[in-house]
């Protein structure tokens, strides 16, 4: 079977374990190269090895994207420079994932340090990479948003005020580099079996249950989401929210 994605190069922000790293899998199983970013050191070796040893290719960069402008503008320079000089791909998927709490509850470190993972660090590493992209005439660009950032949920005014703020970029940028070639679009999940969302299974359990297909979806069914919009198959979708949400925000 052809790969989507042969010769082709991508970067993941995110990626050292969860959903992060099925995604950089899934691409690296497509073709692309890929590279691997996050805190853990460890870790994201780990995520490269597997990889390799499922045949693909892969890089780790290491990056704490609550750190500044300066972080985020190394990780775009050594990114570039491991993948051979340039990304094709870039998956925005880093972000804070936060236990319900009660707003009154949340404090300003907690504001602050949301808003940097999950925006900022967006912003700014989009804007490094997706003018090289239009330059060249072909890239995507792929966000993860969140049903959460769709619907309001009682408890997650922080985390959903986040992924509202990544649907808006998208749109944003859609109209700002679709016309150079640059695709940007968002993939919204819903309850994903990851280990941290596991842990809140009782908060998460009546979403389940108004969901049409009753469950809770897979890392790889994600991952198979942001594949194909990083691919040719999506040539013509521009500025899409893509849930993968087993039907929650349809019914």
């Amino acid at each position: 079977m052809t790969q989507r994605l042969t010769g082709r190069t991508a970067l993941v922000t995110g990626s050292t374990s969860g959903l992060g790293a099925a995604i950089a899998a899934a691409l690296a199983a497509e073709g692309a190269f890929v590279v691997v970013s996050g805190r853990d050191g460890r870790r994201g070796e780990e995520v490269v090895r597997r990889i390799e040893k499922d045949g693909g290719a892969a890089a780790f960069v290491r990056a704490d994207l609550s750190a500044g402008a300066d972080v985020i503008g190394r990780l775009a320079t050594d990114a570039i420079a491991a993948a051979g000089g340039r990304i094709d791909v870039l998956v925005n998927n880093a972000a804070l994932l936060l236990a319900p709490t009660p707003t009154a509850e949340v404090t300003q470190e907690t504001v602050d340090e949301a808003l940097a993972v999950s925006v900022r660090s967006l912003f700014l590493l989009t804007g490094l990479l997706a003018p090289p992209m239009a330059e060249r005439g072909r890239g995507a660009v792929v966000n993860l948003g969140s049903i959460s950032g769709l619907r309001g949920t009682a408890h997650s005014a922080l985390y959903s005020m986040t992924k509202a703020a990544v649907h808006s970029l998208t749109a944003s940028w859609a109209a700002e580099y679709g016309p150079y070639g640059v695709r940007v679009n968002t993939v919204a999940p819903g309850p994903t079996l990851t280990e941290k969302v596991a842990a809140m299974e009782e908060h998460l359990a009546p979403i389940i249950a108004r969901t049409p297909s009753r469950r809770a979806g897979t890392p790889a069914e994600v991952a198979a989401a942001v594949v194909f919009l990083a691919s040719d198959e999506a040539s013509q979708v521009h500025g899409a929210t893509l849930t993968v949400d087993g039907g929650f925000t349809a019914v």
